[in-house]
Order: structure tokens, then C-alpha cells, then sequence
């Protein structure tokens, strides 16, 4: 018999499809196993077709590792091949016949071809020395024998089958070397964790008989070898059902299995999108972030089918960085995959889907933050933090995708409250969000700041989270309302006549607050009084951009090597017993005023958290004063 070569170059092509083409070696077994799904799917479309009586119930995919002859037999009773079809479909390399039943024939319904390219057939020679290939096509009583060994070409003759119709492809395996092992494609474990991996949702049940040891029949201590075949695959994946067929425990489960959460979602995303792209999804919004979530060891994305096939396990383009903690998958047919099918194409699709990904996800963090508070609540203690990264990234650009789902702890009842419900809340005269940044709320709550912003019937946002205050910086309004810092000279709370008021005194004392300056140092821009506080003597605010927490912030980053600088000011409260004192002071002993000036910003800064520069010398002042 002469071997035929095959066409176009094929050599070349076939080397590549072995050596380039796939990234891992078991893909070769998806790629059999869909082309076996394709063959039963165009058999059932024929049967359509014709009006035949054919019984979807009885198409199979059968698998058979033997380990004595090393051969992998896969077989299925789909609508096989004839010799010139043999001839065309294997002969060429990226001739594929599902493209072209796909172009040929309409689509029907329940009937989903996925092969395309005709490259996938080949990956099996990544793991075979030969090849085999029986095949009778459906309604012919000749079958015929497709042989090949790879590059060198094939064979093509005519042979008997014990079968009506389908396809068996034997493939015999490669010997083991030290870098790879062949063997563990005849394991039973490994053809169940292929299987299960990437085709647990063909349509059609994958068989195999699996040998067990069971207790034997009337006896206590002995075990017998039964052979028994089983089905491998789920089949109908619970993405595709509809929402009033799952059971909210299958939803769970199916979770928990597959992406190994102890815990039940806080939030099950089931949905079937039409329009410019199709596709099935299925998301699940967890409850608490994984150990390595905030780290960089961390990897997002969903899982993306190509009906029912798996195609990457991990697919980071379909969810923003901000919507990063969301898992679960995607299915659609109208991907455009790269010819590995391992990975996407970039594409106009892809990023539709992806589009349409935050819309749902967004939407449905809203309903679950009306419809179940504290779920919500739990969910951003978790993933928050995230959030607020995606709005400080995004440069503002995702302030309407994100700024609705933030929230905060608030002067008003201690509670997370959200920025809609913050405006909701707020004086018909007042257009300025407030708030404070601190390590803790009841850090901030002890801040001189907001005693006296509360005092006069305002709201205090608390910012606790070092990324806060930056992401506020990027949104930089909600619903029209800007947001200010009380703990920078941007707020006014004050009448007109209490704001004249205060001019004049600082005009007054300008010589006195000038040394004061002097005395203290670099450490402030300037020393002013101020009338928004309370009871407490002194306060630090800032002048710009950077405020104090800013600047902690920034600093204590390792790669910033340059140190930022907020400007400072010391404000001084007029209507505490030490503004007086330290008038008189400066009148009768300025060396002593300019020590309390030193003692009063170095008490500032600990309210506000920060370090003293010189401890000693702030020691040695107090001690001075006491004696």
C-alpha cells in the first residue's frame, strides 16, 4: 500500500501543530472528545434534516486506555467518514469539516459545532508515535483505516467494523522519557481529570470502564476487581439551565466545588445575554477575600467556555482590576479563539462581553446593597479597599462605574453609610461633603476638628484606609457636592461677621504669630488663631494639595525615595485660656513664648498621629515649665 503525503506543505505545518501550537501536552484529549461531540452533533442536525428516528440518548463517546499495548482508544457513534472524506478531513492539515458543515448548513437549535480550524486532530501526535483512524460514515456499509506516524505521510484502505457508524481513533502511545510521561494518559485518575477539567460539559455522556475493588459477596475480609463503566462528564452544565430549574444548594455547591470556597456566595449572578454578542454567564460575588487577594501572587479571571469546552481556566481581560474578587465563567460560541483554542483572541467581542460583564456586576452590587444591607456591608469589608483602588487608578475615568458603591464610617451613627445617603442627608444650605482621616474612627472622633464640625450640625465622613483620601482626590465630586478635608483651611463654616472677626484678630497679632512661627521652625508654613475650635488649644491644618495624611502615606512608601511635604499650619484657638497666655507672653517674656509655641505644636502633632522631632527637647521644656 503507498503512502500518501499529506498536502500543502504539510510537513512543516504538522511539525508545528506537535512542537508549537499547544501549551500542554493533555489538551489533546479535549480536542478528540469535541471533535467526537462535533461528529454526533452533525449526525443529530442530519437526522433533523431527514426526519430520521434517531435517539439523541443513544449517541456515546467511549474511552478505553490499555495499558499492556499502550494505546488510548477514543470512539464515538457520530456520523463518521467515508474514504474520501478520510481523505480530505486528514489528509489536509487546518481543513477543517465542522467549519465547513458550519458555513453549509443553517444553525439549529440544541445543535453546537466547535471545531473550526481542523488543527485539533494533530495535537494528538504530541503524545503518539501512531495513529489510527476507523471510520464508517453514516447510512455506508464500508468502513475505512486512516494510518499515520506524522510528518512522513498516511495510509488510506478499506477494513471491516463492528460498528453501524462513528469513529475509533487509536492512538499508540509514545515511550516515556525523562522529561515526560506518556504512561499517565493510560490512568484512569489522569483521563477522569482531563476529562472533567476541560470537557465535564459535552452534551454527550463520556464513558469509560473503571475497575473498583469491591467487598466480596459474602465475605468480611475479601475484595474482588469489578469493572464498571462509568460516565465522566456532568453534560448539561448548570449555567445553561434555566434560573427556575437550579435549586439555590446547587448553586452553592457548584460554587464551593469548583472554586473551592468553604463559605456560601454572598451573591449568585446568573445570566443569559443577547444582542451584538451571546453568551451565558455565571458569577459569584464572595464573602470574604482569599488569604493572597491583596497581594500581587493573586490572579483574577474567569473561567471561559467554548460551548461547554473549557478554554482557559483563568480569563483576566473579561474583569476589570476593580471587580477583581467576582468569580465564576463565561460561554459563548461567538469568541474569536486563537487556533490552540487555549487562549483569546483580542478582540471586538471580547471587550463587549467584558463591557457587559460591569454593567451586570455593577448593577447587581447595587440590588444587593438595597435588597440585604448587611451582606453588603460584609462584601465591602472585604473588597472595598478595591474599590477605591479602581477609582484612584482609573484617574476618575470609572467615578459613575464605582463611586455609588462606596461607603463609610460617619459621625452620624458611627455606621457605614454610602455617599447617596451622605447627600441625603445634608443641610439644604450646605454643597460640601466633610471629612476626616485618621488610623481609626475613634482616632478621628478625637480629632479637635470634628468635635467643632459636628458641634455646628454637620456630618463627618471617616476616612480610615490609607488609599481614601487619594480616591476622593480622583473623584473629587458626589452629585455636585466637592468634597473637603476639615482638617485643611478649605472649609468655612463661619458667618461673615465671625470670619471678619477672626481677620482682624490675626491681623493684630501678626508680629506675635510671626515668631511664633520663627520659634517653631520649618516644621510650619505659618501660626494663625482660629475660632473652629472647641475646647481643645491647637490643631495642625494643611495649605494645597498634600494634607497630613497624604503625606504619612506617601512617605511611608519604600519606593519613594524623595520625601513629600505637606505645608502646615499651627492654628491656635482665640477663645482658650492659652491664646491669652501666650500674648502676654510675648509682651513680657518671648523667650518663654516661643517654648510654649515649641510645646504646643509638638502636642498638635501627637493628636494627629504624627512623630515629635526632638523628644528630648519637648521633655525638657515640660520639665522647665514645671519647676
Amino acid at each position: 500500500m503507498r503512502t500518501k503525503q499529506f498536502k500543502a506543505e504539510s510537513k512543516k505545518l504538522l511539525d508545528m501543530m506537535i512542537n508549537s501550537i499547544y501549551t500542554h501536552k493533555e489538551i489533546f484529549l479535549r480536542e478528540l472528545i469535541s471533535n467526537a461531540s462535533d461528529a454526533m452533533d452533525k449526525l443529530y442536525y442530519h437526522s433533523l434534516q431527514n426526519n430520521l428516528a434517531l435517539n439523541r440518548s443513544d449517541l456515546i463517546i467511549k474511552i478505553q486506555p490499555n495499558k499492556e499495548a499502550r494505546t488510548l482508544t477514543i470512539s464515538d457513534n457520530g456520523i463518521g467518514m467515508t474514504g474520501e472524506e478520510l481523505e480530505q478531513n486528514l489528509g489536509t492539515i487546518a481543513k477543517s469539516g465542522s467549519f465547513d458543515f458550519k458555513n453549509d448548513n443553517e444553525k439549529k437549535e440544541d445543535v453546537d459545532i466547535i471545531g473550526q480550524f481542523g488543527v485539533g486532530f494533530y495535537s494528538a501526535f504530541m503524545v503518539s508515535d501512531k495513529i489510527e483512524v476507523v471510520s464508517k460514515a453514516f447510512g455506508n456499509d464500508e468502513a475505512h483505516k486512516w494510518t499515520s506516524k506524522g510528518a512522513d505521510g498516511y495510509t488510506i484502505e478499506p477494513c471491516e467494523a463492528d460498528f453501524e457508524h462513528g469513529t475509533v481513533i487509536t492512538l499508540y502511545l509514545k515511550e516515556n522519557t525523562e522529561d515526560d510521561d506518556y504512561s499517565q494518559y493510560l490512568e484512569e485518575y489522569k483521563i477522569k481529570e482531563i476529562v472533567k477539567k476541560y470537557s465535564d460539559y459535552i452534551r454527550y455522556p463520556i464513558t469509560m470502564d473503571c475497575t473498583h475493588s469491591h467487598l466480596k459477596e459474602g465475605t468480611e475480609d475479601e475484595y474482588e476487581q469489578v469493572t464498571e463503566t462509568e460516565t465522566l462528564n456532568s453534560m448539561v452544565p448548570i449555567w445553561k439551565k434555566n434560573k427556575n430549574e437550579v435549586t439555590a444548594d446547587e448553586y452553592s455547591n457548584f460554587y464551593k466545588n469548583k472554586f473551592y470556597d468553604y463559605e456560601e456566595p454572598a451573591k449568585v449572578i446568573h445570566a443569559k445575554m443577547e444582542g451584538q454578542v451571546m453568551y451565558n454567564t455565571l458569577l459569584y460575588i464572595p464573602r470574604h477575600a482569599p488569604f493572597d487577594y491583596y497581594t500581587k501572587n493573586y490572579e483574577k479571571g474567569l473561567q471561559l467556555y467554548s460551548n461547554g469546552v473549557l478554554i482557559m481556566d483563568k480569563c483576566a481581560d473579561l474583569l476589570p482590576d476593580y471587580f477583581s474578587f467576582v468569580k465564576g465563567l463565561v460561554d459563548s460560541e461567538d469568541l474569536s479563539l486563537n487556533i490552540s483554542r487555549e487562549m483569546l483572541q483580542h478582540d471586538a467581542q471580547l471587550k463587549l462581553i467584558a463591557k457587559s460583564l460591569e454593567k451586570k456586576i455593577h448593577s447587581e452590587l447595587i440590588k444587593l446593597m438595597k435588597d440585604s444591607r448587611d451582606t453588603y456591608e460584609m462584601v465591602y469589608n472585604a473588597f472595598g479597599t478595591q474599590l477605591k483602588f479602581g477609582i484612584y487608578n482609573a484617574f476618575g475615568a470609572k467615578n459613575d462605574t464605582l463611586g455609588d458603591l462606596l461607603m463609610f464610617h460617619s459621625s452620624n451613627d458611627k455606621k457605614l453609610t454610602t455617599l447617596k445617603e451622605y447627600v441625603g442627608r445634608m443641610k439644604e444650605s450646605q454643597d460640601t461633603i466633610y471629612y476626616a482621616c485618621g488610623e481609626s474612627v475613634a482616632k478621628i472622633e478625637l480629632l479637635p476638628q470634628v468635635e467643632s464640625v459636628v458641634d455646628k450640625g454637620y456630618e463627618v465622613l471617616y476616612f480610615t484606609e490609607n488609599v481614601d483620601e487619594f480616591a476622593i482626590k480622583m473623584l473629587n465630586e458626589f452629585e455636585g457636592k466637592k468634597f473637603a478635608n476639615i482638617c485643611t483651611d478649605s472649609i468655612e463654616l463661619d458667618s461673615e461677621e465671625e470670619k471678619e472677626e477672626l481677620k482682624k484678630k490675626n491681623e493684630n497679632g501678626k508680629e506675635m504669630l510671626d515668631y511664633l512661627k520663627e520659634s517653631i521652625g520649618d516644621g510650619v508654613s505659618s501660626v494663625r488663631f482660629t475660632n473652629k475650635l472647641k475646647k481643645h488649644p491647637v490643631c495642625l491644618t494643611t495649605e494645597g494639595e498634600i494634607s497630613l495624611e497624604m503625606e504619612k502615606v506617601l512617605n511611608s512608601m519604600p519606593t519613594n525615595e524623595q520625601k513629600v511635604k505637606a505645608n502646615i499650619v499651627l492654628e491656635i484657638n482665640e477663645n482658650h485660656p492659652i491664646a491669652q497666655k501666650l500674648t502676654e507672653l510675648y509682651e513680657s517674656d518671648k523667650e518663654k513664648a516661643g517654648k510654649y509655641a515649641k510645646i504646643l505644636y509638638a502636642q498638635a502633632r501627637l493628636i494627629e498621629g504624627l512623630s515629635v522631632d526632638d523628644p528630648t527637647e519637648l521633655s525638657n521644656m515640660v520639665c522647665d515649665l514645671m519647676v
